[in-house]
């Protein structure tokens, strides 16, 4: 009887290693996930979830079955291989998906009290206002594995304005998968006639793409567009709507150069306003940003003018 290869054995031990890898990422990234495990898009909690149990039952089959007595053959290895290297890769995403969790301010403004309403489901924040509501709403995309809930404290002062604010919860926390949420609040949201879309980061790229879809249409149409430290990935100077671009001149990633080379992609008449010193995570509460610049004013300060300015911008579509 012929007996196993080392490289038999070699796919055996790997296949070892990574499970139990896997087994320690997934639940490290549960942890670190924290309080975002029940208030994120649920996407990530069962993709957490599906990868542990796949984990656990390939680490204890490993170890617990017995190696094979004789060499497997080619085409099984190939299989194996392959399971390895998108097993790894599965693994390496739910560590990397880790979302940045809201801090205080932003935790403070989802509080609902007598001028606002704010709920909470597993896709979205609502936050209304208690008093007369305009018929301009804002739906907001966050940036990249940014808690939804980071947002609310500097978009809150357009609901206190008498503003309905629909804040995004992204599947997995990335814009590019929750493309169709902004139609479903459009039909969700009757008593607004027209809307502000907007977004932070890799979320204003999905915004300027609802904005190009949605910009003419005979109802409910979109008025403006509102960039938080992004800009398109494409051309739409030609499209209808009103801009407003907030920059930070000291982000380190949507950087000062950035903003400026994507100018010509925007109507003519969009305004921008740069808030000095600000960076690229003070456009929400998450904490700091890998990458991102050094500030020179306080993040309170910077919160005060971006909510501001988003608030001029909004409450000008009124009419």
């Amino acid at each position: 009887m012929m007996q196993i290869t080392k490289l038999d054995l070699g796919y055996l031990w790997v296949k070892r290693v990574v499970a139990i890898f896997g087994v320690i990422v997934t639940a490290g990234s549960a942890f670190a996930t924290g309080p975002m495990l029940i208030h994120g898009h649920p996407a990530y909690i069962v993709l957490l979830a599906v990868t542990l149990v796949v984990s656990v039952i390939v680490a204890v089959r490993s170890w617990s079955v017995p190696a094979p007595r004789t060499p497997v053959r080619r085409g099984r290895r190939v299989v194996q291989a392959v399971l390895i290297a998108l097993s790894f890769l599965v693994i390496a995403a739910v560590a990397w998906l880790v979302p940045q969790s809201a801090e205080a301010p932003a935790l403070a403004a989802m509080k609902s009290d007598r001028t606002v309403t704010v709920m909470e489901d597993a896709t979205e924040i609502v936050m209304m206002p208690m008093g007369v509501e305009s018929p301009v709403g804002v739906f907001f995309q966050p940036g990249a594995r940014v808690d939804a809930r980071a947002y609310s404290a500097i978009l809150r002062p357009l609901v206190e304005s008498g503003h309905l604010v629909v804040i995004a919860k992204q599947p997995l926390g990335i814009a590019f998968l929750s493309t169709g949420t902004f139609a479903m609040a459009r039909a969700a949201h009757h008593p607004v006639t027209r809307w502000v879309v907007g977004g932070h980061s890799l979320g204003g790229l999905v915004a300027a793409t609802d904005a190009e879809t949605f910009a003419g249409a005979a109802r409910d149409p979109v008025v403006g567009l509102l960039f938080f430290a992004s800009y398109p990935a494409t051309n739409i100077a030609q499209v209808n709507v009103a801009v407003l671009s907030i920059s930070g001149s000291k982000d380190g990633l949507s950087t000062p150069a950035k903003i400026a080379a994507a100018k010509p992609t925007l109507p003519a008449a969009a305004r921008y306003l740069v808030v000095k010193g600000g960076v690229h995570a003070f456009f929400g509460d998450y904490g700091p940003q890998e990458g991102d610049g050094k500030p020179t004013i306080s993040q309170d300060q910077a919160r005060a003018e971006i909510a501001a300015g988003s608030v001029a911008f909004v409450n000008g579509l009124d009419g």
